[in-house]
């Protein structure tokens, strides 16, 4: 019973990451038939709709659209290759990009969140290894308690912050980039098309159960 329940929360935990994974790789396949490369889908894309100031560029630190910065950045995959996975995760990109033009308040707070998130996140694993030394100093009553619930928060607040975002991320996907996909990819490679637009948008939800995971991994350590 017991292997059966963590088999199950091992599932919940990693199938989301890992099925966004294999989404991406399975439409990673070079294609002869498509014109240009992800980079040059979203450089084109941003001058066709007039994004003024957004720049795309390459970049180590994954896919994503840096709103203070206006830039579209593409991971190296993505901005050279020439697939259906780096077409679409580019428009995906593009599709932040026109959120941001368009003063799309969900994004505008999500921005916002996001950075209060990765400090929270800072900040809880801080807590976390302070906890026991906190409380040897202190010796107070439930002194390590409050440590551990201050902990809490700041993962809960990544995990909810990222939870928060899935709205801004299908928006980005579904109303803004497969719109104008459908103007660039072949009919027959619809479909899996919008596989990896959800898949770009599941990264959140995987994200999401990796700060929870991240949170419980902490909590057994503390209770040793």
């Amino acid at each position: 019973m017991i292997v059966l329940l963590i088999a199950l929360l091992l599932a919940v935990f990693l199938l989301p990451n890992a099925w966004a994974k294999w989404v991406l790789r399975r439409h990673a396949r070079g294609r002869d038939d498509y014109p240009g490369t992800g980079a040059e889908l979203a450089d084109h894309l941003v001058r066709r709709l007039g994004l003024e100031g957004v720049e795309v560029e390459r970049s180590e630190q994954g896919d994503h659209y840096d709103p203070q910065a206006r830039r579209v950045r593409l991971s190296p995959e993505v901005h050279d290759g020439r697939s259906l996975t780096a077409v679409t995760v580019a428009a995906h990109e593009v599709g932040h990009a026109i959120q941001h033009h368009q003063g799309y308040a969900p994004l505008l707070a999500r921005t916002r969140l996001v950075a209060v998130a990765q400090r929270a996140e800072k900040i809880g694993a801080l807590l976390m290894m302070a906890a026991p030394f906190l409380f040897i100093i202190t010796r107070l009553p439930g002194g390590l308690a409050l440590v551990v619930a201050a902990a809490v928060i700041s993962f809960g607040t990544a995990a909810v912050v990222h939870l928060v975002t899935l709205p801004v991320e299908f928006d980005a996907s579904f109303r803004r980039a497969l719109p104008l996909l459908k103007e660039y990819v072949p009919p027959y490679d619809m479909p899996g098309a919008r596989h990896v637009l959800t898949a770009c948008a599941f990264t959140y939800v995987a994200a999401s159960l990796a700060s929870i995971l991240n949170l419980g991994r902490w909590l057994v350590i503390l209770r040793r």
